[in-house]
């Protein structure tokens, strides 16, 4: 397993397509003011030594030495020793609503990007828990199986997207059908799904589902996004808002959080309802409060526990990449041009 100690150097790498503008702008800035001195071929005459070829080269060769540079400050680090370690914790699996209703913006920024800033806020305080993560819409899909890498979980979380629905709807039913099969099957083990949805179900009986997930020990916590004022549900092209979807009248289509149906899933399993539409987060500590006092059960996970360095290598190559600069001239080799295999002017 490869990781970066200082994972933040590597945003250095923005400096090196500015550079790349830079020399560009700088070598048709260069050959304008050559125009002016006089015809081309005449100009090449008078310096017949440089070569715009190996100009170019010596910059390659300085982008690459600081690359290896950026590289190493980052310090890569391979995982060594794989090893299994003891836990204690619970299964927790996230169902996230991406129908197209949380697009709507009765929450800010939206509903949907409210989810995912509360799935990392989640993330900050499950501890050692195992955690999966489900997409639904009309169907629903398994986007992470139980793991212990967060890393994972957050950055899966940060692909999430209304695209994500291949089929349009909200089967919240379906999501918990799915979170029963992705859950271990041991009984004596707690889990728990959260579910995270404006609550518009429309495609199957998700209370009767419940009930049946009950029965496999899964303890269900739903958190509603919106609020029942309601909102239209933006249309987008380009990233920006075009207009909103409409019914068959030519009205705006409002959608409502309905915590009705909410309310009665969690009761279902002994879990418990909670709003997000005040822009608190206030939900989210109760919820780990609750989630923190279950039964918490032993379980085994492989980790690297022992990294070494391997800025070494990149230092090396970056001062490889130097002297190789150093050494390369940026003008014409004589026995070469002799041999023309550069053509004038190169």
């Amino acid at each position: 397993m490869i990781r970066f100690e200082n994972i933040e150097y590597l945003y250095a790498f923005a400096v090196i397509p500015l550079l790349l503008i830079i020399y560009v702008l700088y070598r048709i800035s260069r050959r304008r003011r050559l125009k002016r001195i006089g015809d081309m071929q005449l100009v090449n005459l008078l310096i017949p030594d440089t070569s715009n070829y190996k100009a170019a080269w010596k910059f390659t060769i300085m982008q690459l030495a600081l690359s290896m540079v950026i590289i190493a400050l980052a310090n890569p680090q391979i995982g060594t020793r794989l090893e299994e370690v003891k836990r204690e914790g619970i299964e927790v699996i996230l169902a996230v609503d991406v129908s197209n209703s949380m697009l709507a913006e009765d929450v800010r920024p939206n509903r949907l990007e409210r989810v995912k800033r509360s799935i990392n806020r989640l993330l900050d305080n499950l501890g050692d828990d195992k955690v999966g993560l489900i997409v639904f819409a009309g169907k629903s899909f398994l986007q992470l199986p139980l793991t212990t890498d967060f890393a994972a979980a957050r950055l899966i979380t940060s692909t999430i997207s209304t695209d994500m629905a291949g089929t349009q709807g909200t089967a919240i039913g379906s999501a918990i059908d799915l979170a029963v099969e992705s859950f271990s099957q041991d009984l004596s083990k707690s889990k728990v799904l959260i579910i995270m949805t404006d609550g518009e179900n429309h495609e199957d009986d998700a209370v009767s589902i419940a009930k049946r997930a009950k029965e496999k020990n899964v303890v269900i916590y739903t958190i509603g996004v919106g609020n029942s004022e309601g909102a239209p549900i933006p249309v987008y092209q380009n990233g920006k808002i075009t207009g909103y979807m409409k019914d068959n009248k030519g009205e705006n289509i409002i959608t409502r959080l309905d915590p009705a149906i909410l309310q009665e899933i969690a009761l279902e399993t002994n879990g418990e309802f909670f709003r997000s539409d005040i822009g608190t987060d206030v939900e989210l500590t109760e919820l780990v409060e609750r989630v923190s006092k279950m039964d918490k059960q032993e379980f085994e996970s492989k980790v690297f526990t022992n990294y070494e360095d391997r800025f070494q290598i990149f230092v090396a190559l970056a001062l490889f990449f130097l002297l190789l600069e150093l050494v390369f001239s940026d003008k014409k080799n004589k026995f070469m041009a002799k041999l023309n295999l550069f053509v004038a002017g190169k």
